[in-house]
Parts: structure tokens; sequence; C-alpha cells
């Protein structure tokens, strides 16, 4: 079994799904990129640049199950590399952020069609704009 370590930032967008109240549609792509991160005395730098052709696919269903919480389930797309499905671990949680119109929110996922953890740490926007940052762990034969 090898484990495999990486990161990805998705942009794209979630939506009511039709006659109900409490689920959203999500759907966001990445193309392949470069997650740089440096630490100095002044202070963080941090930047998401591209890195080739290759792209990565999100579509999930999220039924909203209390304030502020709810449950995921869908599936990701890892261009011609492969595709996990995955479900909420317990709970996400999402809340108002600093910035005026925006909200932020967390969840973990287990992958179910495979083997391994997915974390989210995510916004969405006043229009049903998002930017999720995922960091998997996932083992495969």
């Amino acid at each position: 079994m090898k484990e495999l370590v990486f990161a990805l930032e998705f942009k794209g967008s979630a939506a009511p799904v039709p006659g109900s109240d409490k689920s959203l549609r999500a759907k966001t792509l990445a193309t392949s990129q470069t997650l740089r991160s440096v630490l100095s005395a002044g202070g963080i730098q941090a930047a998401v640049e591209s890195a080739g052709a290759g792209s990565a696919s999100f579509e999930s269903e999220v039924d909203i199950v209390g304030e502020g919480l709810f449950v995921e389930s869908g599936s990701i797309r890892y261009g011609d590399a492969g595709s996990v499905s995955f479900r909420t671990v317990g709970r996400g949680t999402l809340g108002p952020s600093p910035v005026d119109g925006l909200q932020r929110g967390a969840i973990v996922w287990e992958v179910t069609g495979g083997d391994g953890r997915i974390t989210s740490n995510f916004t969405v926007g006043a229009q049903g704009q998002v930017i999720d940052d995922q960091f998997a762990r996932i083992f495969v034969p």
C-alpha cells in the first residue's frame, strides 16, 4: 500500500438543490498547482501557483442538519489518475467570517471509494462562490 499526501485549492460554486431548503449542490475545479508557504521573521508568505495542465473536479451534496452544521457526500475526480468518493466524519461547520458577505467552514471526509481522509477549509461568498482548500492523505495499492 502506498500513501499519498497532497493539497489542492478548488474554486467553483454551491447552490440550493431545487425544491429543498436544507440541501446544496457544490461543484468546483482545481488545476495542477503548487502551494507555497514561506515562514520568516517578517510573516508568512503564501501562494498558489499553476503547475501544468492537469485538473481535478469535485461534486457533492450538502445537507444542513442544524444551525451552522452540515453533512456532505460526493466524489473527486483527479484527472486521469482516478477518483474517490467520500462522506462526512462527524459534522462540518459553517459560520460567519470577519469579511462582510463571506462565510467560512471546515469539514473532514473519510474516503469511501478507497482508504484515507481529506480535510477541507473553505469560504462561501454571498453569491455562492466557493474557494475550498483540501489536504488529502489517501492510501492506494
